[in-house]
């Protein structure tokens, strides 16, 4: 009996088990869960948020009077709040980040 040496390769490469890559799993996440204030700046990037959606998110990270807001070229969502009574320039990026500036 005649095993071709095609087939055989195929066998041993089948037989062989894998090797795993044990690379660490990574934080990914899009979308923060908490609501970070100044988490190193806005981030650039494709934001899935709608303005409304925005809009809420900055205003459970404690401020308040949420002007309507403008998506930059960046994917940045940009306006103004209040927070302990002062007027700020706000922003939203793709992960989730509230940037301030006065």
């Amino acid at each position: 009996m005649r095993i071709s040496t095609p087939l055989l390769l195929g066998v041993a490469l089948l037989a062989t088990p894998a090797i795993a890559q044990n690379a660490p799993a990574k934080d990914n996440h899009v979308v923060k869960d908490t609501h970070t204030v100044n988490d190193g700046g806005a981030r650039r990037g494709a934001n899935s948020f709608t303005q409304n959606q925005a809009r809420e998110h900055i205003a459970k990270s404690g401020f308040a009077n949420v002007s309507a807001l403008s998506k930059d070229a960046h994917g940045v969502w940009r306006g103004t709040a209040t927070k302990a009574g002062r007027t700020v320039h706000v922003g939203l990026d793709f992960k989730g980040n509230v940037t301030t500036a006065k």
